[in-house]
């Protein structure tokens, strides 16, 4: 037994209105420590992005509303990856009952919209790719979602990996928007859909 790490899935009481439905939104009991390096990793990664976006050329051919949803996009996946790794999140999106499945399908369908956006404003109305990358959502989200739960880690990456290869080889994109697929299926399959323990350093009594 690890008696030098703890797990705890106590969930802390959250204040009505809106800004409960955020801290819920988010997970709720985020440690500062927990906030401070998703701020730092936010920042450090989204200007990483920006440079290399800027860097590739593409962007000074981009429309205003084009640009406005690569950043959008770019700044939601960055920060949900991060956001979804937290303790916090997983103790909120995988506590017990059904109404929890039910809230991490509907979170993963609403990314539809995401593909949508891309799709028809980005990539000039690419309808194969949205569909392509829509079926890889949602049916890799049924396939981790409804595997056994000591097996949803490793099926998570595979489908993961399945996803990129297929974005890289069959649906491919420019350059400067290469990093998309990868932050796209990792923020939702494996770090939203994967349920792992909420380890915390052992306190000693």
């Amino acid at each position: 037994m690890r008696t030098d790490l703890r797990i705890s899935w106590d969930i802390p009481a959250t204040p009505p209105g809106l800004a409960g439905r955020l801290e819920r939104f988010m997970g709720p009991g985020k440690s500062r420590s927990e906030t401070v390096v998703e701020t730092v990793g936010l920042l450090g990664c989204a200007a990483l992005l920006a440079a290399g976006v800027w860097s590739s050329g593409a962007a000074r051919d981009w429309s205003t509303a084009q640009l406005v949803v690569v950043a959008l996009a770019g700044l939601d996946l960055i920060g949900g990856v991060l956001t979804n790794a937290t303790n916090a999140a997983k103790r909120w999106y995988h506590r017990a009952g059904p109404a929890a499945r039910r809230a991490r399908l509907l979170f993963v369908s609403a990314h539809l919209v995401h593909l949508a956006a891309m799709g028809l404003l980005v990539l000039s109305g690419d309808l194969g790719w949205i569909l392509g990358n829509a079926g890889l959502l949602l049916g890799g989200a049924v396939a981790v979602e409804f595997a056994p739960v000591q097996l949803r880690r490793p099926v998570a990456m595979a489908v993961l990996m399945a996803a990129v290869l297929i974005n890289q080889f069959w649906l491919p994109v420019p350059m400067a928007l290469a990093w998309f697929a990868p932050l796209f299926f990792l923020k939702l399959l494996v770090c939203h859909l994967v349920p792992e323990a909420p380890l915390e350093a052992g306190r000693d009594d």
